[in-house]
C-alpha cells in the first residue's frame, strides 16, 4: 500500500490531523514540531494524543513525521544559536516519545562563511548532544537543494555528517526530490543512477521517507521552490515513477507543494491512481 500524506497544521492537536488526513485520501502526515518560524511550543495534550493512537490504528495511518523549525542552525557560527538548536530538538525529541517509533527531520543547517567542514562539524556535536540510546525516533537529515551556504547539497556532505553520529542506529536521511533536482542530480532522467550513488555514498538502508515535491526552477538551479506535482520541471512521469521505483515504494511519501487541502486531494488521488505495487 502506498504511504502518501502532506504537510498539515497540528495546531488543533493530533485528532484533528489525523482526520484531516483521512478526509485528502492520505494515510501519514507531516507536521512542524513547533512554530516553523519560531520556537513557541504548545504543551503536551496527552488526551489528544491516545485518542489520536486509537484512531491511528483504526484507520490505517502509519509512520509520521515531525519537522524541525526552519529557524533553527546547528551550523551557527554564534554559540547561542547552535546552543538554542539543542534545546529545541532535544525537547521535541523528548515529546515524541509520546508517539513512539517516528521520524524526526531537520535542514542540517548552513556555515554562513565558516566553510562547510566547520559547520559539519558543529552539526555533529549538537547530533551527539541530543540522540539519546533509549529513544524510539529516528532523527533524519534532509537533503538540501544548495542554495547559499546550506549544508547537505550532496550525498557526500551527508555521509560527513553520518560518519561522526556516535548513536548510528538513530540518524536517517529524508529525500527532498525537489532539493535534490535543483541540487543537480536528475532524477528526472537518470532516476536508478541517483539513487546507485545515494546507495553507493550513504547506503538506501538510511532513507527513510521522502518529501515528493516538484520544482519551479531547473537542473542545478540551487533554487529550493517547490511546484505542485506535474507543474513544475521535474514532471508528473517522474515523479509517479519515483513513488513507483521498487527501491523507494516501501517509504512514506510527504508532499509539500504549494496547495490547499482540495490540491492535496487531487495530488494524492492521482498518487494513489498511478501507483503500481511491487511485490
Amino acid at each position: 500500500m502506498l504511504q502518501i500524506g502532506c504537510h498539515l497544521s497540528i495546531a488543533n492537536g493530533y485528532m484533528s490531523i489525523a482526520k484531516e488526513t483521512i478526509s485528502i485520501g492520505g494515510n501519514t502526515f507531516q507536521f512542524f514540531s513547533r512554530n516553523p518560524r519560531g520556537t513557541r511550543i504548545k504543551e503536551v495534550d496527552e488526551a489528544d494524543i491516545n485518542q489520536f493512537h486509537t484512531y491511528a490504528q483504526e484507520h490505517g495511518i502509519s509512520v509520521i513525521l515531525a519537522h524541525a523549525p526552519y529557524t533553527l542552525n546547528a551550523a551557527a557560527k554564534e554559540e547561542g544559536l547552535r546552543k538554542l538548536a539543542v534545546e529545541t530538538i532535544t525537547e521535541d525529541l523528548r515529546r515524541m516519545e509520546y508517539l513512539p517509533g517516528n521520524l524526526y527531520n531537520f535542514h542540517p543547517g548552513s556555515h554562513v562563511k565558516q566553510g562547510v567542514e566547520a559547520g559539519t562539524a558543529y552539526i555533529c556535536e549538537m547530533l551527539n548532544q541530543v540522540l539519546k540510546p533509549e529513544q524510539t525516533t529516528t532523527v533524519l537529515l534532509e537533503t538540501m537543494a544548495g542554495k547559499g551556504s546550506e549544508i547537505g547539497r550532496s550525498f557526500e556532505e551527508l555521509r560527513a555528517i553520518i560518519d561522526q553520529v556516535e548513536l548510528q542506529e538513530k540518524i536517517g536521511v529524508c529525500m527532498d526530490t525537489c532539493h535534490i533536482w535543483d541540487g543537480g542530480y536528475d532524477i528526472r532522467e537518470h532516476l536508478d543512477e541517483v539513487l546507485e550513488e545515494f546507495d553507493q555514498v550513504i547506503g538506501l538502508n538510511r532513507l527513510k521517507a521522502i518529501h515528493l515535491n516538484d520544482s519551479m526552477n531547473g537542473l542545478g538551479s540551487h533554487k529550493d521552490r517547490h511546484a505542485k506535482i506535474g507543474e513544475g520541471e521535474i514532471g508528473e512521469d517522474a515523479l509517479v515513477a519515483v513513488v513507483n521505483h521498487p527501491k523507494l515504494c516501501h517509504l512514506p511519501f510527504y508532499l509539500e507543494t504549494p496547495n490547499d487541502l482540495a490540491g492535496y486531494t487531487k495530488e494524492i488521488a492521482l498518487l494513489k491512481k498511478r501507483y503500481i505495487e511491487n511485490k
